[in-house]
């Protein structure tokens, strides 16, 4: 059974839709409080997603040593910028005016612990951009949209009217959901934990 370090119902679903056994443990860490301390050390946006999801599986870890551990974490990056899940309304308008008619990447983190060892770690990425949208669409998005896309990364959910933002996307579309999971399965597949 693979322990999934994440109350996230998207990464359990797509855990759980390519046949894996799946449990969610969540992990107690501060993430905003971790974030800001590794933009002070002038962590690259990459070092600090997959910092995020070693701590996280790292956490969880600690509670089930016997166990498969997998810790992700998502970053969104637009020229040097940190952007994370929005507070408030306004928060979320800030960032999408601030998207809008720009390309920004998404980097999604995974990190496996076995046996309470890190043994496994992949970065993917992908570049997204958004359509130059008007005000009033915004406004009108937020809020149809606010209580799901408070809990996502740059405030949108691609698999939701989010996807009418873009107008040009090129990556993987598991990356865009927070989860690198060509890569997991294959490693999988490769150690013998599910069949390949």
């Amino acid at each position: 059974m693979l322990i999934l370090a994440s109350a996230s119902e998207t990464r359990a679903a797509l855990l759980r839709a390519a046949g894996l056994d799946v449990t969610t443990h969540p992990a107690r860490i501060d993430e905003e409080q971790a974030r800001q301390a590794l933009l002070a050390e002038d962590a690259s946006p990459r070092d600090i997603a997959d910092a995020l999801a070693e701590m996280k599986a790292r956490k969880v870890a600690e509670r089930f040593p016997e166990g498969l551990v997998l810790g992700c974490d998502q970053i969104l990056e637009q020229k040097g910028r940190v952007y994370a899940k929005p507070e408030s309304l306004d928060e979320a308008r800030a960032q999408l005016t601030a998207l809008r008619g720009r390309t920004h990447k998404l980097l999604s983190a995974a990190v496996l612990y076995d046996q309470g060892q890190p043994v496994w770690r992949t970065i993917t990425d992908a570049h997204l951009t958004m359509r130059a949208f008007s005000d009033t669409y915004l406004d009108a998005y937020l809020g149809r949209n606010w209580e799901t896309i408070r809990h996502s990364v740059g405030g949108y959910r691609l698999e939701e009217e989010g996807v009418r933002l873009f107008s040009h996307i090129s990556g993987d579309h598991f990356t865009i959901l927070g989860l690198p999971l060509i890569p997991l399965l294959s490693y999988l597949g490769q150690r013998g934990i599910i069949p390949a």
